[in-house]
């Protein structure tokens, strides 16, 4: 049975599949335009990876769990004369992270200028020179690789070349960690300023150097964390969007973009359900969208076949636990550092083997946030990335007990002594859980791996180029991965499609 949106004032209406943060974000600015927009999540929840659990007292936030860049998410509220703020409690989180090395090496990283400097001159002796000089670059490729193409699809070449000539002048072909190097001389300042790559899915030794933006980003907007969890952002930014008259459709995944011609025309989903659309959008994993979703359609086979040679971003692999006691010395993000960067980079990039040191990204929120734990008790997660399903195709559900309590004897070594005496509540999600949960191609927690060859025009373009109203958002999507990312992608996305529906 066919059920027809309810048009809007413009008699137009666009249909978007997932309800991620480049979902949302796109169906926010479209019903703001004046779009009937439906919403179409298949999980119980809203958030895509922004899901999260209750568990025994427990607030347990999927991801991500680094909110940069407000202004990305104030402009939504702000295209219809709301306020952020109205609806979602961002609250400052200093230092932005603590970065920890096997020898005991403590490096607090934040945006205040004195402390950061004092900082380098402790850990980095003779590199506070050299960090002005990065920041300076920093600065600049921000300003032509955020502020001027974050939002700006690229549907051909010749936009490529445009730019060209600006991601030359910052020497885009070298990786973030060779541009690092080539301002510091410290090893562990060089590790301090080039591993926020892998917060995007990038190899901070081949992830181009233009990605050395998120440390002016970070510098200029900070680092927040919404009251409540990440997933209090998600469901604001569903308050709003139903506010402003979107429908929402949950727990009912689209199996199918129907397609008449050169056109789609609406979506099928697993009940039976169908809706007519003036144009569709997706928010969902780029291979399941093509492949699947589209599966009947030559254009939808053709795709496939073409990214499954593309490369693909790691996974994760998380462990959730909730622990008795509070630590208010363990600050609310942590970087735990393993003995080697480089080496452990190539097993999880390029060799494909599960190694037997790691280093982790340690997620406390209780300690800014005390409602996401019972009282006397505080609430993490332990991340390590790992190689994706098809570089390492192990059974998940066998090795996932034993890697989760290593991981665990490693927080414990450096951290907590007595770790595993004091859990409460723990459970861990793996590879197998993205590409089961989220569709995600290989498990891959980041959709494609952010090298030059797979940025801006070499991305999934915003607009599909056969089918002319179907259109894509999110990490797969430019400019990538990440909060900013993939809010970004809707504004891109939703320009094109606001013209293309007048």
């Amino acid at each position: 049975m066919t059920n027809p949106p309810v048009k809007s004032a413009s008699n137009k209406s666009a249909c978007v599949i997932g309800a991620g943060f480049g979902g949302l974000a796109l169906a926010i600015r479209l019903q703001s335009a004046g779009i009937a927009t439906t919403l179409v999540e298949g999980r119980d929840k809203p958030g895509g990876r922004g899901y999260f659990w209750e568990k025994d007292g427990f607030t347990f936030d999927a991801g991500p769990t680094v909110v940069t860049d407000p202004a990305c998410l104030e402009e939504l509220w702000a295209l219809s004369g709301q306020k952020l703020a109205d609806d979602v409690e961002l609250v400052p989180v200093t230092p932005f992270y603590r970065l920890n090395w096997p020898d005991g090496t403590n490096f607090d990283y934040s945006n205040d200028e004195e402390k950061l400097h004092a900082e380098i001159a402790r850990v980095a002796p003779g590199d506070n020179a050299g960090y002005r000089d990065f920041l300076a670059y920093s600065a600049g490729v921000f300003e032509e690789g955020y502020v001027k193409l974050g939002a700006r699809p690229f549907l051909d070449f010749a936009s490529m070349i445009k730019a060209a000539p600006a991601l030359m002048k910052y020497q885009a072909w070298r990786s973030v960690y060779a541009m690092v190097s080539s301002f510091v001389k410290s090893p562990k300042l060089r590790e301090a300023l080039s591993f926020h790559t892998l917060l995007v899915g990038g190899n901070p030794m081949t992830t181009s150097a233009i990605y050395a933006l998120i440390h002016k980003l970070e510098m200029d907007g900070g680092v927040w964390w919404a009251k409540g969890g990440t997933n209090r952002l998600v469901a604001g930014m569903v308050t709003l969007f139903e506010r402003l008259g979107g429908t929402v459709r949950m727990g009912d995944p689209v199996t199918r973009i129907v397609t008449q011609g050169a056109r789609a025309s609406g979506v099928e989903t697993k009940s039976g359900w169908r809706g007519d659309f003036d144009a569709v959008a997706t928010n969902a994993d780029l291979m399941h969208s093509y492949r699947d979703l589209l599966g009947d359609s030559p254009r939808g086979a053709r795709q496939a076949r073409a990214l499954a040679k593309k490369k693909f971003s790691p996974s994760l692999f998380v462990v959730h636990f909730g622990v008795r006691g509070t630590w208010p010395g363990i600050p609310h993000h942590m970087i735990l550092f393993g003995p080697r960067y480089n080496g452990l980079l190539a097993d999880i990039y390029k060799h494909g083997v599960l190694p037997k040191d790691f280093s982790i990204y340690l997620h406390h929120p209780s300690v800014t946030d005390p409602d996401m734990a019972p009282d006397g008790m505080s609430t993490f997660y332990a991340l390590v990335p790992v190689a994706h399903m098809g570089k390492l195709p192990v059974d998940w559900d066998a090795i996932g007990t034993e890697l989760a309590d290593r991981i665990l004897d490693e927080v414990g070594r450096r951290l907590i002594p007595d770790i595993h005496t004091r859990i409460v509540t723990k459970f861990h999600y793996a590879p197998s859980d993205f590409a089961h949960d989220l569709k995600a191609h290989l498990g891959s927690a980041f959709s494609l791996e952010p090298v030059l060859t797979q940025s801006a025009w070499f991305r999934a373009h915003n607009r599909d180029d056969a089918i002319g109203n179907l259109y894509f958002v999110g990490a797969g999507t430019h400019p990538g991965a990440g909060i900013p990312g993939v809010v970004g992608s809707a504004k891109a996305t939703a320009g094109l499609m606001l013209e293309d529906l007048a």
